[in-house]
């Protein structure tokens, strides 16, 4: 069979049908993943093409799987970093859903103030166990939707549940049914995908679950988890570790549409931010984050990349909050005593810090030079420059600039005689053995020891 497809304009054919294949034996494919050396990636020179959708938006699991990873949030430290997620998304709604535990009773009291605090987006969901009785909580909670863990690969299927590939299926099935019999739109979290037997099982599943989407008229979601962090973008990678094969796999051959298919990934080979991207690229029109990237193991895909990444492939913020990432991260490190790595981007205290002399000289001129974009407009984030034993005069002299807040016409440049001593000053410090950067007091005491009476001019600025 044949149809026209509106967003190709092609005919295209669609006289695949999978099946599910209830083998006896577990595939583990052992030729990718031998477990005794690095997992390989493999190519058949297959590609498929690259369907952005209309719509592309972002959901969040900070509450939820990265919650996981850290000490346990307050239920205030919940509602603030929730405010905080929401003014991210703006009135669009990009940051569209965040997910909650609903086991415990702090678990549902940060629920319960999220919800009062009356906010469109994010949707507030829920996720809970393949257990017909957790449906109960959901319906208390009085959230719609809500995650159902449905692991899809062998290794979960014969190796930790002790099921085949049918007897899988059909208890998924009956849960996901129960969750519409009670009304609830169904996530299903397609656990382990990178590792499943995509035609074999998670095709034939996909269908199943479309069908009863169809006859109930309620939504139900795949999410699509790349549990482990196997997925590749490679043109050409063959499964199960092609992102693009996934996404397109899914919609294509299974029939999902865009809006309900989700991508969520993990940082075990540093590809989670590209994997993400590539998931919207091939029709995917939701991401699943969390803030900071916070998550078991190396982490989720960080909410504030897929804001940037957003704002790159659609040419504008759409009404994003960017400043708010700051203000996260800020939140992180004073509140719940989280330190975020200062070379992390977009939220570490040094992501656009530059410590080398020759950069400093190109800031000192232009910091278009060296710096990515408008930080401080942006994420409310001025580009800096340590100063340690190779900043030079004219990282010293930027110091003075942006730490004085100094207007144009009053900057000082590196031939300032104010410049020339301090810098005496720190290669001293350097030449008697010192290895670490100057912090921001110790060189406003140095000024002070220098010249008493230019100080007082510089901090004139800043009040």
């Amino acid at each position: 069979m044949i149809y026209y497809n509106k967003h190709s304009n092609l005919l295209e054919d669609t006289i695949y049908h999978y099946e599910l294949q209830d083998v006896e034996e577990p595939e583990l494919f052992r030729d990718l993943f031998d477990y005794q050396s690095i997992p390989k990636v493999s190519f058949n020179n297959r590609h498929v093409p690259m369907r952005v959708p209309e719509e592309l938006w972002m959901t969040d699991t900070t509450f939820r799987d990265g919650q996981q990873s850290t000490s346990p949030f307050t239920v205030k430290q919940i509602t603030d970093l929730f405010k905080l997620m929401s003014r991210l998304g703006g009135k669009k709604g990009l940051v569209r859903q965040s997910e909650f535990f609903i086991y415990s009773e702090k678990d549902k009291a940060a629920l319960r103030a999220c919800q009062d605090l009356g906010l469109k987006f994010p949707e507030i969901t829920t996720w809970i166990r393949a257990n017909e009785k957790d449906f109960t909580l959901v319906k208390e909670a009085g959230v719609a939707e809500t995650g159902i863990l449905v692991s899809c690969s062998d290794y979960h299927i014969f190796k930790k549940m002790n099921l085949t590939r049918k007897k899988a299926l059909d208890q998924y099935l009956g849960i996901v049914k129960s969750a519409l019999s009670y009304g609830i739109r169904p996530r299903c979290h397609f656990e382990d995908i990178t590792r499943a037997d995509f035609y074999g099982f998670v095709v034939p599943f996909a269908s199943e679950l479309m069908k009863l989407s169809k006859e109930s008229g309620i939504p139900v979601k795949i999410r699509m988890c790349d549990t482990m962090g196997f997925g590749v973008t490679f043109p050409g990678a063959s499964m199960p570790r092609s992102v693009p094969g996934i996404v397109y796999g899914l919609h294509h051959y299974a029939g999902v549409p865009n809006s309900l298919l989700e991508w969520h990934g993990h940082n075990d080979f540093y590809k989670v931010v590209t994997n993400a991207t590539t998931a919207w690229l091939y029709g995917a029109s939701a991401v699943n984050c969390s803030m900071l990237g916070i998550g078991e193991r190396t982490g989720n895909c960080p909410l504030e990349a897929m804001a940037i990444e957003y704002a790159s492939l659609r040419g504008t913020t759409d009404g994003m909050d960017l400043t708010a990432i700051t203000e996260i991260a800020e939140y992180f490190e004073r509140e719940i005593n989280y330190p975020v790595p200062p070379k992390t981007p977009f939220v570490g205290r040094a992501f656009n810090s530059t410590r080398a002399g020759i950069h400093a000289d190109g800031m000192l001129k232009d910091e278009e030079i060296y710096n990515i974009f408008d930080t401080a407009k942006i994420l409310n984030r001025p580009a800096r420059v340590s100063v340690n034993k190779t900043s030079g005069l004219a990282g010293i002299a930027f110091w003075i600039n942006d730490y004085y807040k100094l207007p144009d016409d009053h900057k000082i440049d590196k031939r300032d005689p104010l410049v020339q001593k301090m810098k005496d000053r720190v290669d001293a410090e350097y030449e008697a053995g010192r290895n670490s950067s100057f912090g921001d007091d110790e060189l406003v005491n140095l000024i002070y020891s220098i010249d008493s009476h230019r100080i007082r001019e510089l901090e004139a600025f800043s009040m």
